[in-house]
């Protein structure tokens, strides 16, 4: 065959290939705003009712505050195995799309209309294409963040991202919560179960290069978190940015 007949070929073969699923996120939001929910004590102090009508996007265990909050997230990400295994019930019930990682042969959720995968790498980057993969970054936010420039929106609002925690054992290391967890916006989040020990200093080396992948394609992070101890992003207040 000739090499015009070989291009002809690949180009028939290509337009077969079954598209990436996440293909249908890309610039979906394009020039919008997300307000980005995780999981701190501070969510217990902040005001709701102006991220409501927003765009949101929910992290982990933030089903336990729905009924507190009187709130629901458009979008929901988990990418720790511990979250994903223990809560797999309560994130097979959410009705919203779902961003989980992909853990293989372990993973307790099929993909569905409203489950996707994402797929773990290993490079040490900020993945504007999640079509290629992610890379976890030490902490779930750095991925909801390469999902939001992924899915083209302009500005982040992060909200109860507290960035301090109390626990025993070194950075990374799995632990079983015995009590109350001091740490999240419920005290019951982690009591009885299993969970790593955060590594601010590693996440803090992927937020601020978010925030540099970011502010180089004319975007911005903003971090609303009530009484935030990260330092990464530029601050506001919620109340001034969603007025």
């Amino acid at each position: 065959m000739t090499a015009k007949g070989d291009s002809l070929a690949h180009r028939q073969h290509q337009r077969f290939l079954p598209l990436n699923r996440l293909e249908r996120f890309r610039d979906c939001h394009r020039g919008e705003r997300l307000v980005l929910v995780c999981n701190g004590p501070s969510l217990n102090q902040t005001d709701f009712s102006l991220i409501r009508k927003e765009v949101s996007m929910g992290l982990n265990k933030i089903f336990l505050g729905f009924r507190r909050f009187c709130f629901y997230p458009r979008y929901y990400v988990a990418i720790n195995r511990h979250v994903i295994e223990q809560s797999s019930q309560e994130i097979a019930q959410l009705n919203c799309v779902r961003f989980l990682k992909d853990m293989g042969s372990a993973n307790p959720l099929p993909e569905s209309a409203l489950t996707y995968f994402l797929q773990p790498r290993s490079e040490e980057r900020f993945y504007p294409d999640v079509c290629k993969g992610f890379f976890e970054g030490y902490t779930v936010t750095f991925a909801a963040l390469q999902l939001a420039f992924f899915m083209g929106f302009s500005t982040v609002v992060i909200v109860g991202m507290d960035h301090r925690y109390s626990y025993e054992g070194l950075p990374n290391e799995p632990h079983a919560l015995q009590g109350p967890d001091p740490n999240h916006f419920d005290p019951s989040y982690f009591s009885g179960h299993t969970w790593d020990n955060p590594d601010l200093a590693n996440s803090e080396n992927f937020y601020a290069m978010a925030r540099a992948a970011s502010e180089a394609d004319g975007r911005r992070i903003l971090d609303c978190t009530v009484g935030g101890a990260c330092q990464v992003f530029e601050k506001a207040r919620l109340e001034e940015v969603l007025r």
